[in-house]
């Protein structure tokens, strides 16, 4: 499972993969077997007379053609989230970087939902949970909001297993062990979809990804990266939202290196494409970045604080100015039929919901994203010249909004 986005640099392709290049959170999830099946829920009383909590467990399915498992352990729901999702021994004490990561979405979860509260005026649900070897997740929903329809921000924690050829095509270690190597993943993963044709869809999500070495090789290397990015996807174009957006992320990619925004934000033109659209973007992208461990830890993390840090003044401003303009009902279908485009590549293409769906994760947490309402209409063509014939052109021309 994985709220996060899989772990997807100068410009390669990110589903290009080799026997030395780190492979992405679905590039692995590929080479395992699925455990996404019929739920069976079992409830178990956590104190008499009160809240019960399920514990939920998901029946293997065998791919075909693979003999591995990924395991990911049943999930415990809970009545309030714990002071740490990380496991009590091993690796995790407050100086790793476990620790650090997880401390730095819980704290960006708490910066973004408070200030998407205050903009909207209604508050977001919280459900907590998690399981027996450690690890678990938060997630935060607010449906039918003033100003948002759906908006969700999740953190969560997994400790997993992942077959041996994953982790050598992850290290370029040779050997030929069968044993299932421990993984840890960790990320902060949103998508808010506000009411207002007006107002723009936005997603971020921000994760962690480290794998213990084999049993006989514990002088092997741990293998270890960042990933992430965040993104617009509006239904109708304003170019100095646009550019007040990657204007706001341009900056704080400056900070860290000056290279970074030209080279996430072709990435995330690359990334976010629906190819069975011709093409077309989800929206106008922003910056992705993934498989990055081109640097010390320590300032991969200081990079992901400080775009998850970036959220809130690279979007919240944009729904505040547009959350009261007027629309037509025409308006309100278009945004519809590109909330459409946004199912669409998130079931198809999205490597974070396909990861999750393959690996058994928590269904209600992974559909998170997607809005409450959608529209498909047949051969649907904006005329020449419209806000909408305009809105498609970006899609599928990116446009530079920043110098």
């Amino acid at each position: 499972r994985r709220t996060c986005t899989g772990l997807p640099h100068a410009r390669p392709l990110p589903v290009r993969v080799h026997a030395l290049r780190r492979p992405t959170f679905d590039q692995m999830a590929s080479a395992m077997t699925m455990t996404v099946g019929r739920p069976v829920q079992v409830r178990l009383t956590t104190r008499p007379a009160q809240k019960t909590t399920r514990v939920v467990a998901t029946r293997a399915q065998h791919k075909p053609t693979v003999h591995a498992s990924v395991g990911i352990e049943q999930e415990i729901a809970i009545d309030e989230a714990p002071l740490t999702l990380l496991r009590e021994t091993g690796d995790e004490d407050k100086n790793s970087m476990r620790a650090r990561f997880e401390k730095m979405i819980r704290a960006a979860q708490d910066e973004i939902v408070s200030a998407v509260e205050e903009l909207d005026g209604k508050k977001f649900q919280e459900d907590a949970w998690t399981r027996p070897g450690g690890g678990g997740g938060i997630s935060r929903v607010l449906q039918d909001g003033n100003v948002f329809e759906k908006a969700g921000v999740n953190v969560s924690v997994v400790y997993g297993q992942m077959p041996p050829e994953a982790y050598r095509a992850a290290t370029g270690e040779q050997g030929a062990g069968k044993e299932m190597i421990p993984f840890f993943a960790a990320g902060i993963s949103s998508v808010m979809h506000p009411k207002n044709p007006m107002a723009p869809t936005v997603h971020f999500n921000y994760r962690y990804f480290e794998t213990d070495a084999p049993s006989g090789a514990e002088g092997g290397p741990k293998s270890w990266w960042f990933g992430g990015g965040t993104d617009l996807t509006p239904a109708y174009i304003f170019n100095d939202d646009a550019a007040h957006f990657h204007g706001t992320l341009k900056d704080v990619c400056d900070k860290h290196d000056s290279a970074f925004y030209p080279r996430f934000k072709d990435w995330a033109d690359e990334y976010f494409i629906i190819k069975h659209r011709m093409n077309e973007r989800r929206g106008i992208g922003g910056v992705f970045f993934d498989d990055m461990n081109d640097r010390s830890p320590d300032e991969l993390l200081a990079f992901a604080t400080d775009m998850a840090g970036a959220v809130v003044p690279a979007y919240v401003p944009l729904v505040a100015k547009h959350k009261d303009d007027e629309f037509t009902e025409t308006e309100r279908e278009w945004q519809q039929m590109r909330r459409g485009r946004y199912v669409e590549f998130n079931l198809v293409y999205d490597r974070g919901t396909t990861f999750g769906l393959r690996t058994g994760g928590r269904i209600e947490s992974i559909l998170m994203s997607l809005p409450l309402t959608a529209r498909w209409q047949y051969d649907m063509q904006p005329a020449e010249g419209s806000r909408e014939a305009d809105a498609v052109d970006a899609f599928r021309n990116p446009r530079s909004w920043v110098a």
